[in-house]
């Protein structure tokens, strides 16, 4: 996890996705699936259900062979194949049953559902009836995507129905496809965006050739306006252009433009339900442009506001975000009170809501381990690296991630003398990420790899005139190098280690 508020995304191992499905479901979820999938199923024929406490039970465990020969002990495959794609089936069902009609979208997705009904049953009034108030939520949500098969929808039952002038949905259509047209340009820049900052993990602040593009399609929507007025194109313009802004890490600029369009949609009341996790991203981006601006005390203030928002709508998104509300205090009182950050973390360690998150784990124990490292507590340090390195979220980390928590623990590692380690290790490095260290972004970790190992081999000295050298040759040449990659700062290590 990247200490200053930086999101890492792992790559999870190939597995089937009912397993996943399943594994991710609710006790709410679990208690109604088996209450949907007993409403037709007798009593002695329970296959289906046993399959899928297999599944949940198991986890990652699950063995689909031994299961298939429990289920069927003659070996028919294709029965349990059969079996499975039922249970799937019955599974997405149930999901689908227990949550439609959650959200606004879901609602007009399905009114639109029942016009087809009885559109394909001939019942044209009452197809027309539920058409018409798909339409009127649609245009409330600003919704472009579902008013073009509204309208669509309106034309197909102008055939049908004389009472329908098509030429007026024709017209409809037209004008929603050309703000449609619109709104697809950001939308296809923004995806190619994220994917680009995704697949880069942060680590290679390289030029990013599809920035230019966002840049120049944001300028021309920003002088239409027409476009402006219109508060969901607003929402896009505000993805672009924080995009933009946290891609060329001008986070002075970012900072100015995240807290007035905040205040600018807040006072217009443009948040609610429907884009209340824009308004979370909102405030998470303002907390951690603050931080980065050094200015803690207002990240903590945002910090509280992102709390605050996180309660509305009955807790809407609350949990996706709670990670994010702590990593804001982690990281503030890192700077400010590391005594508070590191209390913190200690009752995160066995925080339940926290434990479906994929970052936790990593998040906890590498913050402890540089917390303790920076406190002098080098054993309680390495302790809590260990602990991260027993963990599958760590396994399924970002490769260049653990390379970085490698660096660390070899500067660990060094102040507990354990020199044994080092001599090994540093050359298992070397090799495990041969790769990565042929990289020019990573010639000052391969530069800090032969520091550690000459002093693996050598030990420190004030009078060694040939590791003096290199600690002040790699300070010279790196001095103007961003630390913002760093698990722990290379050059204020070397500094406080070699040259006191």
């Amino acid at each position: 996890m990247h200490k200053h508020g930086g999101v890492f995304f792992f790559n999870l191992a190939p597995v089937d996705i009912i397993n996943r499905i399943i594994e991710s479901m609710t006790k709410e979820e679990l208690r109604f699936f088996k209450i949907y999938i007993s409403r037709n199923t007798a009593e002695g024929d329970r296959k289906d259900v046993l399959l899928f406490d297999y599944i949940r039970k198991k986890g990652e465990a699950y063995d689909e062979d031994k299961v298939a020969l429990k289920l069927y002990p003659n070996g028919e495959k294709n029965s349990f194949y059969r079996l499975k794609n039922r249970m799937t089936e019955e599974v997405n069902k149930s999901l689908m049953l227990q949550h439609f009609g959650e959200d606004e979208a879901s609602n007009t997705l399905q009114l639109i559902s029942l016009a087809y009904l009885f559109f394909n049953r001939n019942n044209y009034p009452v197809s027309y009836h539920f058409i018409r108030k798909a339409e009127k939520k649609a245009s409330i949500q600003e919704n472009y995507e579902l008013l073009d098969i509204i309208y669509s929808e309106y034309i197909k039952l102008s055939h049908e129905m004389v009472s329908i002038n098509p030429e007026t949905y024709i017209k409809l259509r037209k004008e929603n496809s050309a703000r449609l047209h619109d709104i697809r340009q950001i939308d296809d820049i923004l995806a190619a965006v994220k994917y680009k900052l995704k697949i880069t993990q942060n680590f290679s602040p390289g030029e990013n050739p599809v920035v230019e593009m966002l840049s120049k399609t944001v300028d021309d929507f920003s002088h239409d306006s027409e476009l402006k007025k219109s508060p969901a194109l607003r929402f896009k313009i505000y993805q672009a252009v924080s995009q933009v802004l946290l891609q060329r890490h001008d986070y002075k600029n970012l900072e100015d433009y995240l807290l007035t369009t905040y205040n600018q949609f807040t006072e217009e009341h443009l948040f609610n339900k429907g884009n209340h996790l824009t308004k979370l991203q909102m405030l998470t981006y303002s907390v951690n442009t603050l931080f980065k601006n050094g200015k803690v005390q207002e990240s903590l203030a945002y910090a509280e506001k992102l709390k605050a928002a996180m309660e509305e709508f009955g807790r809407l998104h609350y949990d996706k975000y709670l990670f994010f509300y702590y990593n804001s205090l982690v990281i503030n009182y890192s700077k400010i009170d590391i005594d508070k950050a590191i209390e913190i973390l200690e009752q995160l360690e066995n925080n339940e809501q926290l434990k479906n998150s994929p970052f936790y784990e990593v998040f906890v124990y590498l913050n402890l381990a540089i917390f303790r490292f920076e406190k002098g507590d080098f054993r309680n340090s390495i302790k809590n690296l260990n602990k991260l390195f027993l963990h599958k979220s760590y396994q399924n980390a970002d490769r260049s991630l653990r390379f970085r928590i490698a660096i660390a623990e070899l500067i660990i590692r060094l102040e507990l003398d354990d020199m044994e380690f080092l001599d090994y290790r540093t050359t298992q490095i070397k090799k495990e990420y041969k790769d990565l260290l042929q990289n020019e972004e990573n010639k000052r970790e391969l530069k800090l790899i032969e520091i550690i190992r000459y002093v693996a081999l050598n030990g420190i000295t004030k009078k060694n005139k040939k590791l003096n050298e290199q600690v002040a040759q790699f300070l010279k040449e790196e001095q103007q190098t961003s630390s913002d990659t760093d698990v722990i700062n290379y050059n204020k290590w070397l500094k406080g280690k070699f040259q006191s």
